[in-house]
């Protein structure tokens, strides 16, 4: 009997990109992060961030999006969605070192907003966004060719969502557009379209759609659907022309998992529910909920909700059940809208043992994953950005 010997496989460039053990500046998915994580079991890991955190002072200031782990933020000290978290960086410039427990694009709209003397800091550079992945620099420049082409790039005024590269803010900079958030994409709307005939809204289909729909009276047929992977988007010069509101064809991997059938589901499951959910889900899961808005607004939802009133909400579950703990006590009955349970994964790898290995690493002096934007990508971002500052 012979003994198998181990097979001398080279591990492909997209593995090793997939385990974060590789670089790839254009992406959003993961790069190299370098250093020995401590393992997440390590009973000491809290201390250690605290006495990390401690001995950082001033010099730091962390930020905690709203779908971080509670293990994560328990150590932010400030919470909020992307674009607040960037502003509450920009105005603390004695920090040193911004820790931002988030994914890579709200890093780095965190550097094109804070000053040049401060660094950002992404405990995993592997915590991606699936949605800004679907637009690439190059998808985007080579759809303008194609507006270009069927004669009506001229009359196109591009918006693009937060929840975008770096790339993408600054090509809706140099095209003279704007950044909206989930909280304010109908003024952007409103704006763009006193500036234009049509809008490009990148990336996030749903969220276009339904602000369109929904908050401005466009019909389902003044929207068409970009796919970057299809010759021309898929799109006929006609169809362009008729358009008023060309979608990219992205989506939010978590809330675009939501269904019309969860919202009946719950509403079966537990009589006199209220469904509330985010933007970006389904325009026909929105259009069945009862209330729809960004993450602020379903925080301060709840906050205002009488006691003992029940509650299926549509977005992450790491929010979800931080708020039907929260509201346990006034006895609102908080649910989690689907029955599947659904964490972003990317936001999900900044975990403890990466906190606690950026936090010691900046207390011995060594500045780990920075992110850095790029001058000529930062003026044209910043300036997209600073539009969207100046909306009515």
């Amino acid at each position: 009997m012979t003994t198998a010997q181990p097979l001398d496989v080279q591990p492909t460039p997209l593995a090793l990109l997939l385990l974060g053990r590789e670089a790839d500046p254009k992406s959003e998915r993961g790069v190299e992060c370098p250093g020995d994580l401590p393992a997440p079991s390590d009973p000491d890991l809290v201390e250690r961030a605290r006495a990390a955190k401690a001995a950082l002072g001033d010099k730091v200031f962390v930020l905690g999006h709203h779908y971080q782990r509670d293990e994560v933020i328990e150590f932010a000290d400030v919470t909020g969605d992307s674009f607040k978290l960037a502003r509450d960086a920009a105005a603390r410039p004695d920090a040193e070192y911004i820790v931002f427990c988030g994914v890579h694009f709200m890093a780095e709209s965190a550097d094109i907003l804070t000053g040049d003397d401060q660094q950002v800091i992404l405990p995993d550079l592997a915590a991606g966004c699936s949605m800004a992945d679907m637009a690439t620099a190059e998808q985007v420049a080579e759809c303008w060719d194609v507006l270009t082409e069927a004669g009506v790039a001229e009359q196109v005024v591009p918006v693009s969502y937060m929840n975008s590269s770096a790339d993408i803010k600054a090509f809706t900079g140099k095209h003279g557009g704007t950044i909206c958030t989930s909280s304010n994409a109908k003024r952007a709307l409103d704006w763009a379209f006193e500036q234009g005939e049509k809008v490009l809204f990148l990336p996030d289909q749903h969220l276009g759609r339904n602000t369109a729909v929904r908050d401005m009276g466009l019909s389902l047929d003044d929207c068409v659907v970009y796919n970057p992977h299809k010759p021309n988007g898929g799109l006929t010069a006609e169809q362009l022309r008729a358009a008023k509101m060309i979608l990219w064809r992205g989506h939010c991997s978590v809330h675009g998992r939501f269904s019309l059938e969860s919202v009946n589901d719950v509403r079966a499951r537990i009589p006199g529910v209220n469904v509330l959910v985010h933007p970006e889900c389904k325009h026909e899961v929105v259009a069945a909920a009862d209330y729809v808005g960004s993450t602020e607004y379903i925080i301060k939802a709840l906050e205002a909700a009488p006691r003992g009133s029940k509650w299926a909400i549509g977005t992450e579950l790491n929010l979800v059940r931080r708020l039907a703990n929260r509201f346990a006590a006034e006895d609102k009955e908080i649910v989690f809208l689907d029955k599947t349970v659904c964490f972003c994964s990317t936001m999900n790898r900044i975990d403890l043992p990466h906190l606690v290995w950026a936090l010691e690493s900046l207390a011995a002096g060594k500045v780990v994953n920075r992110i850095q934007v790029d001058d000529e990508t930062e003026s044209f971002a910043k300036m997209a950005l600073e539009r969207m500052l100046a909306l009515p």
